[in-house]
């Protein structure tokens, strides 16, 4: 097995070197933490096991069985005893001696001649009566985006929280992370009706249109986040005596291709899983939600793989935010986050990572606003129809 392609030091000529500015001190320690980010960024990506598996030579033929990777419209050697054309879609090559052969294929290279950045072609390779097709996958390559964990889960870990009218649930709320955790950073996106002042050290308070809604608020808080991770809380959560932030960063941290882990609120350990079905092209798909979890997380007793979890977790910034909160829906929505991240985010859900609800009784005012209406029951559904191409949705 070979790496895909083999990474040689880029040039940095007339360039400064990005380490330039960090202080001597520090660089040590920066570039451990980069070395490791980059690891668990190789692991999620699957770049880490990214290796060309060449056929075994049952045949004359040697080639890449799972194909490999090539950059958009660059010269790019084919790896083994084999390679395609200069500036021909057809290439013949032909010799009485079979290592000159074998020399001639190994200076040919693949040139992709329209420019596209995720795509795919196939090779024909024909000698005497063997013949073999293998993929070629044409790939502009991405650039890392890594977040610097630092050295403890202050700058591991933003706490944020959506908020709407209930500013004594929220200061105590507040009040408990700051007795638990006095310097992480909280972040509060805020729709009330007549917004009051939210203050405290490292805490911002993003004030936005009345009533904007659930999903905006969600949007807005994460957006603003700066560390890899966030913790996402209801307004009316309070922090408890074993409520831990840090077992949730262990569990991500051992898993790097985890995006989500959810906890429990009290005793309430809410998660499920969606069965969806594509459907025909013409009437869309099927999703239900059934209150199950798919298999144990290897390593972890009382964590298990879910579709969907609790309004309690600690989600990856970076994999959130590709995902997003729709905006459209503003008043009741949880599940349709999850909906919208089904195969795209890989999410567990443990026991024992505890956090508590407040006692409290909801304003008329509150409920108004928390209840949806008829009309947002049926335009939200119509929602999904065009948006998911859903046929029907069961909760």
């Amino acid at each position: 097995m070979r790496p895909n392609e083999n990474p040689t030091p880029c040039s940095c000529q007339d360039t400064e070197p990005a380490n330039s500015h960090v202080p001597k001190h520090a660089l040590e320690e920066l570039e451990k933490r980069r070395a490791e980010e980059y690891r668990q960024h190789l692991l999620r990506t699957g770049k880490e096991n990214d290796v060309l598996i060449l056929a075994p030579a049952n045949t004359p033929l040697q080639y890449p069985l799972k194909g490999f990777r090539v950059t958009p419209m660059r010269p790019t050697l084919i790896p083994g005893e084999l390679a395609i054309g200069q500036n021909e879609k057809e290439l013949r090559l032909s010799s009485n001696s079979l290592l000159k052969l074998n020399e001639m294929l190994s200076r040919v290279t693949y040139t992709s001649t329209i420019y596209h950045i995720r795509t795919e072609d196939l090779v024909y390779f024909s000698f005497e009566d063997h013949e073999v097709v293998f993929p070629i996958e044409i790939r502009r390559l991405s650039v890392p985006v890594l977040f610097d964990p630092g050295k403890d889960v202050n700058s591991q870990v933003t706490v944020v929280v959506k908020a709407f009218l209930r500013y004594k649930e929220l200061n105590l709320l507040v009040n408990s992370i700051r007795w638990r955790y006095p310097k992480i950073k909280i972040i509060v996106a805020d729709d009330s009706l007549e917004p009051q002042k939210v203050e405290g050290e490292n805490l911002e308070h993003y004030l936005m249109p009345p009533a904007k809604g659930w999903f905006a608020g969600r949007n807005l808080a994460v957006s603003q986040v700066s560390t890899k991770y966030f913790l996402w809380v209801d307004d009316d959560f309070v922090f408890l005596n074993n409520t831990r932030i840090e077992r949730f960063v262990e569990i991500m941290e051992a898993n790097p291709e985890l995006d989500v882990v959810g906890g429990q609120v009290e005793s309430n350990s809410f998660f499920f899983k969606m069965n969806y079905e594509e459907g025909t092209v013409e009437e869309g798909g099927c999703i239900t939600r059934v209150f199950h979890t798919h298999a144990p997380l290897p390593g972890f007793d009382g964590c298990f793989f879910a579709d969907g979890v609790v309004n309690y977790f600690l989600g990856r910034t970076a994999a959130v935010r590709k995902v997003g909160f729709d905006p459209f829906l503003k008043r009741v929505a949880h599940t349709e986050f999850f909906v919208d991240g089904l195969g795209d985010l890989l999410i567990v859900t443990c026991q024992g990572l505890e956090i508590g609800h407040q006692k409290h009784s909801n304003t008329d005012k509150y409920l108004s606003f928390r209840q949806p209406s008829k009309w947002d029951s049926e335009a939200k559904m119509t929602h999904h129809f065009f948006k998911n191409h859903l046929k029907c949705m069961k909760y």
